[in-house]
C-alpha cells in the first residue's frame, strides 16, 4: 500500500461525521439557491470555488437583491473573521507543508480545524498527505451536498422557511463535542464570555468581530496559565 492510499484510508474515518453534517447542510443551501432562481450549475460552480458555508448561505440573499460590492465585502469579512484566526493557530501544522498549503489554506473550515487541531496521523502515515486529503473529502462533501439539494430543489416543492438555521445547529453540535473532547475548558468558557459581552455591548448586528478581538486579546494574555494548569 503506497503512502497516498495509507492516508487516504487514515483520514476517512475522521471525517464521517462532517459528511453527514455536510450533506444535509449542502442539501440545504441548494435546495435555498434553487428557491431564488440558480440552478444546479451556478449551486455546484459556488460551492466549489467559495466554500464558505456561512457565507454562501449569506449570499443566497445577495444574489436576489441590488449588489452593493462594499456591503458585501464587510459583511462577508464579518461572517468569516473567524478564520483569521483559524489561519493564525494553524501557522506551525501547516509549516513544510510545500505543495499542499495552497489548497490546505483554501479549504480550511470550522469542521477541517476542528479535525486537525484535535488528530494526528497514525504512526507511518505521511503527515501532509493526511491532512491535504480530510481537507480534500470536507470540501468533497459540501460540493456534494450542494449537488444533491440542487437537483431535490428542482423535484420537490415545500416551505424553506427555518432552513437556513441548519448551520448554527452544526456549530452548536461542534462546540458541545469540542466541549467533551477537551479537558481544558478555558478557552470555550472565554469565547462564550467574550461574544455574550460583546453582543451586549455591540448589538447582534455588530458584535462578531469585536468578540473575535476580545477572545484572541484574553487568550493572549492567559495563554501561559491555559497552557499550563489550565482552567477547569
Amino acid at each position: 500500500m503506497n503512502e497516498i492510499t495509507k492516508a487516504l484510508k487514515a483520514a476517512f474515518p475522521h471525517t464521517i461525521p462532517v459528511f453527514t453534517g455536510f450533506t444535509f447542510l449542502g442539501i440545504a443551501f441548494g435546495i435555498l439557491m434553487n428557491t431564488k432562481g440558480y440552478g444546479l450549475g451556478w449551486t455546484v460552480l459556488m460551492s466549489l470555488l467559495v466554500f464558505a458555508g456561512s457565507a454562501q448561505y449569506v449570499t443566497v440573499n445577495f444574489l436576489t437583491s441590488v449588489f452593493n460590492p462594499i456591503y458585501v465585502l464587510l459583511l462577508t469579512l464579518i461572517v468569516n473573521a473567524r478564520h483569521l484566526f483559524y489561519g493564525i493557530s494553524m501557522l506551525d501544522k501547516y509549516r513544510d507543508t510545500g505543495k499542499f498549503k495552497p489548497y490546505l489554506i483554501f479549504g480550511l473550515c470550522d469542521e477541517t480545524f476542528s479535525i486537525l487541531c484535535s488528530t494526528n496521523p497514525p504512526e507511518g502515515v505521511n503527515r501532509n498527505w493526511f491532512m491535504f486529503f480530510i481537507t480534500l473529502l470536507n470540501h468533497s462533501y459540501w460540493v456534494l451536498g450542494s449537488a444533491l439539494g440542487g437537483l431535490l430543489g428542482y423535484m420537490v416543492s415545500f416551505n424553506t422557511k427555518g432552513l437556513d438555521f441548519v448551520l448554527t445547529a452544526l456549530f452548536v453540535v461542534i462546540f458541545i463535542g469540542q466541549w467533551k473532547t477537551q479537558r481544558n475548558h478555558g478557552p470555550a468558557i472565554i469565547g462564550v464570555l467574550c461574544s455574550v459581552i460583546c453582543l451586549i455591548i455591540f448589538g447582534r448586528s455588530n458584535f462578531i468581530i469585536p468578540s473575535m478581538f476580545a477572545i484572541l486579546a484574553v487568550l493572549t494574555v492567559f495563554r501561559k496559565k491555559m497552557t499550563g494548569e489550565g482552567i477547569a
